[in-house]
């Protein structure tokens, strides 16, 4: 039996739903799923969590063994279920991910775009006004490179799983959106009083770009936020 019909078997003993075990282990049903279809295999740290819901050791889990408890070969034996369960460059394989994982990758992919965003201004500024490159070039070069922020972002984001948001979660996004949502009219506000006072129309929609990058640091900090809260409850 492999493992994949052995972790179907033990769920189906216990009378458990994919669901049941995927909030359990705080994961999606589509990773218990593709668990017991073999399409992959438990994370090493997701191996011990299984083996307390089955009720079963890790050794039993992988080998169909189990080993004494002052067993010599116990170390052995760990390192050869870390050596094969250990991710198989899972990066950015997001229905492997905890929720956990998921905010730090997020948080490292707004910080990615936010640089980009910082990067792009600065090199629109500098090209135009100071070096006076040609100006078709740098609007190109400052279009593509926000251009590559904004996809970093939304291809990320439609990446991850469905998960349920907890309370907390719900209120930090009401917060979010109230306060991204008062840089906008005040954004909005800026930029008809610097248009209507310089006529610098064509340039002044700069405002706006800059709007959506401190939005997405607003919600970078409130990431670090959890993120620096989840360390301190280990």
């Amino acid at each position: 039996m492999d493992l994949g019909e052995k972790l179907y078997e033990l769920r189906k003993a216990k009378n458990l739903s994919q669901e049941n075990v995927a909030e359990q282990l705080n994961v999606t049903r589509q990773t218990i799923s593709k668990w017991e279809t073999n399409q992959s295999t438990p994370d090493f740290d997701k191996i011990v969590p299984l083996c307390d819901l089955y009720g079963i050791t890790p050794n039993e889990l992988l080998k169909g063994e189990t080993f004494e408890q002052g067993d010599s070969s116990n170390v052995e034996n760990k390192e050869k279920i870390k050596d094969h369960l250990f991710t198989r460059g899972k990066e950015d394989d997001y229905e492997n991910m905890t929720r956990n994982q998921i905010k730090r990758k997020s948080a490292e992919v707004i910080s990615g775009s936010v640089f980009i965003f910082i990067f792009a201004i600065v090199f629109a500024s500098l090209g135009i006004i100071v070096f006076k490159w040609d100006p078709i070039v740098v609007g190109c070069t400052f279009l593509l490179l926000i251009g590559l922020g904004v996809t970093n972002i939304i291809k990320h984001f439609m990446s991850i799983p469905k998960f349920e948001k907890t309370e907390e979660e719900k209120k930090e996004d009401i917060i979010i959106n109230q306060i991204n949502g008062i840089i906008g009219a005040i954004c909005v506000v800026i930029y008809f009083l610097v248009s209507f006072a310089t006529f610098a129309w064509h340039i002044t929609w700069v405002i706006f770009i800059i709007n959506g990058l401190i939005c997405q640091i607003v919600k970078l900090l409130f990431m670090l936020k959890d993120d620096n809260k989840n360390i301190e409850n280990k």
